[in-house]
């Protein structure tokens, strides 16, 4: 089964919402400090025309701190640093209206009016409701009774006692204070059942994303599973032995996918398997996608233990030379082992998401047709790119099958093998994976052939090219370079993909470099092998497509609703600077 692309993509972009927040609490308990010390500043100057303003400011500022520590004990997760930001935004909004206010009565030549003091307060009240029940797991409930905490007593401490009776019961403040409170409480009760039936709580949801992201990843992990359904899974490995028996390779293709995001489920599978097999392994990216996300870490353990159960299906001592086709922007690289062709897909340096799956299905099938006994498909997954255009999946189709033709009518030789990696290497980069990089030359009808792999989410577009380029350039055939799709992340990336793809930090000639020093150790490690197939299902838990559909449609339908009220607290706002 497999999630429309449309599912995956569209949560996937929004994920920039989630970049709202500033990128560390120091920020926003500083800003929301500077911000408090702006409206004291506002508030006696331009609406109360006074300049007995010094000894509000550490008042203000203090109140403020005091109350942010104590929105802590309120929250579901007891986060300082939500409440931080949460606070930066009131009081930004609180700075605006006093902002709007003086530039309406500019503009229409008015009386600066001390309504919007206290409005601004209420408005600070409103954003309370609207975050920390969306994002802090507050009830409605709760948050009627502290979302005036903090702004009343910043209110309090701001304004002269004997203002604060005809200020606060002021009919207009009243009137639109009262009416925001209620817009943003309608607001969070209808956004949280935005994605019903399929999804009980939005909100829910979110809190549990936004919890994972501060690795407490149970709650996440639990709506997933909850959502999930067993299924069988395969794993297809090609095992080279040397002939003393002492050291082996397997290059390991799992029908799972990486995912669904760090650090939940399967997020770092690709460097689990690849520790699981004494970290001599490429653990290749097959073509799946993230409906066959593992939800949890329990899954994640089962799908590992079974591993072991793996069979032997075929064996020899004998493969081809590897064949290259390519058709316009389609390239595939295959080699023969036996009956069983090893295929590398990639659209590189175009790019591309992940394979759909009725390519794979229609290889399989030509290659059935054509008496091999199975088709081993890769994904190379080695540059960024949009889903496959009905044009380019049409030309990779065209190449894996030439590549297959060709093969059929290739002689094979004998096998021998050299791998090496980067573990005793210091290539630790923001793009890359823990399981980092390595290389594999196969030496066949005395050629030396080299295969790359990168434990990464993808690849910068061109630069797998100049890596190949740096490669040929000392005589060394580099056929591929192919990436994990980990979704381990080594720091969280603020950016829209949430990831850095290999290539955009560490870049071409740094990585070629890499690359090279250890094809070197590799090609000093060949020796003579035989290969080995094997083959492995498992029951395990997969997320599926629903929950992609599901959580899709709540956020879509949370934005139009959010838009909706954002519109109209806007004008309701608008008709404020005209009272």
């Amino acid at each position: 089964m497999q999630e429309s692309p449309d599912d995956v993509s569209n949560i996937h972009n929004r994920f920039s919402l989630t970049l709202i927040n500033p990128s560390s609490h120091y920020f926003s308990l500083v800003g929301s400090l500077v911000v408090a010390t702006v409206i004291t500043i506002i508030t006696y100057l331009a609406y109360l025309d006074s300049e007995e303003f010094l000894f509000r400011i550490p008042l203000v500022v203090g109140v403020l701190a005091i109350t942010q520590l104590l929105d802590t004990r309120f929250t579901k997760k007891k986060e300082y640093s939500k409440s931080l930001h949460v606070s930066l935004f009131a009081n930004l909004l609180w700075i605006a209206t006093l902002l709007m206010g003086l530039l309406a009565s500019v503009v229409l030549s008015k009386e600066i009016s001390l309504f919007f003091i206290t409005f601004g307060m209420f408005l600070f009240a409103s954003i309370r409701i609207g975050v920390f029940t969306t994002t802090l797991g507050v009830s409605i409930r709760k948050i009627w009774a502290i979302c005036l905490i903090q702004p009343l007593a910043m209110f309090l401490v701001l304004i002269p006692q004997d203002m604060w009776i005809s200020m606060l019961t002021n009919p207009m403040s009243l009137g639109y204070g009262i009416t925001f409170l209620i817009i943003a409480s309608a607001w969070s009760l209808i956004t949280d059942k935005a994605g019903r039936p399929g999804m009980e709580s939005t909100h829910k949801t979110i809190q549990a994303y936004l919890a994972s992201q501060k690795n407490d990843f149970t709650d996440a992990e639990e709506l997933m599973e909850q959502r999930s359904s067993k299924t069988k899974v395969a794993t297809s490995q090609i095992r080279l032995l040397s002939s003393n028996g002492n050291t082996e390779f397997r290059m390991i293709l799992p029908e799972i996918h990486p995912g669904p995001y760090h650090p939940v489920g399967g997020s770092n599978i690709p460097y689990l398997i690849y520790k699981n097999y004494n970290s001599s392994a490429m653990v290749l990216h097959s073509i799946s996608d993230h409906a066959l996300n593992l939800p949890s870490k329990n899954e994640v353990e089962k799908y590992l233990e079974n591993l072991e159960n793996s069979e032997v299906k075929e064996e020899g001592l004998q493969c081809t030379e590897p064949v290259t086709v390519q058709i316009n922007k389609a390239r595939v690289t295959g080699l023969l082992f036996g009956k069983s062709p090893l295929l590398f897909l990639s659209l590189s340096p175009h790019g591309m998401e992940d394979i759909p799956s009725y390519m794979k299905t229609e290889i399989e099938q030509y290659a059935k047709n054509r008496s091999y006994v199975r088709a081993i498909i890769v994904d190379c997954h080695n540059a960024m790119g949009e889903e496959i255009t009905k044009e380019d999946g049409e030309d990779m189709l065209k190449a894996a099958k030439s590549c297959l033709d060709t093969l059929i009518t290739k002689d094979s030789f004998p096998i021998e093998f050299g791998y090496a990696n980067s573990d005793e290497m210091d290539v630790w980069t923001e793009d890359l994976g823990m399981g980092g990089i390595g290389i594999v030359c196969l030496k066949i009808n005395d050629k030396k052939y080299f295969l790359g792999w990168a434990d990464a989410n993808n690849m910068e577009n061109g630069v797998r090219e100049k890596i190949i380029d740096n490669f040929a350039k000392r005589d060394f055939q580099l056929l591929e370079i192919c990436t994990s799709d980990t979704h381990y992340v080594p720091v969280k990336a603020r950016n829209r993909n949430g990831y850095y793809q290999l290539g955009l930090i560490t870049g071409a000639e740094k990585l070629s470099k890499w690359f090279l020093d250890i094809a070197k150790t590799a090609e000093t490690k060949t020796t003579t092998a035989k290969y080995e197939i094997l083959e492995n299902q498992a029951d395990v838990k997969i997320m599926g497509q629903g929950i992609f559909e599901d959580f899709s449609k709540a956020l879509d339908n949370s934005l139009k609703i959010s838009k909706g009220f954002m519109i109209g607290g806007v004008c309701l706002f608008i008709t404020s600077l005209f009272l």
